[in-house]
């Protein structure tokens, strides 16, 4: 029986499940995003998302180089790591969790599999999120609102002296004429 098992086995023994899914995360490094089965692509969530959770540096020299190491066991592939570390990472600095997108794509003609392309969130242009906005961490409060109202008050702080020079700018034309 199988009570409370969760791990999709894709029809796999353990090696070649394994195998499967070091390639797919490979590819999906690599390019950003990939298509493939829904069931392959909800596995490669459940084995990226942590990876891509190792890279981000705190700690000290030693700490950073054992996540290399860590993730490279995980990969066997330097140029997905080196990939992972130096691209990937500053980009998802400030992302707390859910690094991937899926998406339905619907059923394939062959053999009526569903299928879905998987994509690394902040890789995405089409939703506007800026490598500007993604290098800035995360401000976390115990209170919701809170945050919001200082962030749009310092918004409208900043905004506020661009709008006076603009202003004073028109005056000055008027009082020329």
């Amino acid at each position: 029986m199988r009570h409370g098992d969760k791990v999709n086995n894709l029809g796999r023994k353990k090696a070649h499940r394994e195998a499967l899914l070091r390639n797919l995360a490979i590819e999906l490094i690599a390019h950003k995003r990939i298509v493939t089965t829904l069931a392959k692509a909800k596995a490669l969530r459940g084995f990226i998302e942590p990876l891509i959770t190792k890279t981000k540096k705190n700690g000290s020299e030693a700490e950073i180089m054992h996540q290399h190491r860590v993730v490279f066991s995980a990969l066997n592939s330097k140029i997905a790591v080196k990939e992972l570390f130096t691209v990937v990472a500053p980009k998802i600095a400030s992302r707390p969790g859910g690094y991937t997108r899926i998406i339905k794509l619907g059923t394939r003609p062959g053999d009526a599999a569903e299928t879905a392309m998987i994509e690394l969130v902040d890789f995405n242009e089409v939703y506007g999120k800026t490598v500007a906005k993604a290098a800035e961490p995360a401000k976390r409060t115990r209170r919701a609102g809170s945050s919001k109202k200082k962030a749009e008050e310092t918004a409208a702080a900043e905004t506020a002296p661009e709008v006076k020079a603009e202003e004073a700018a028109s005056t000055e034309e008027k009082a020329a004429e």
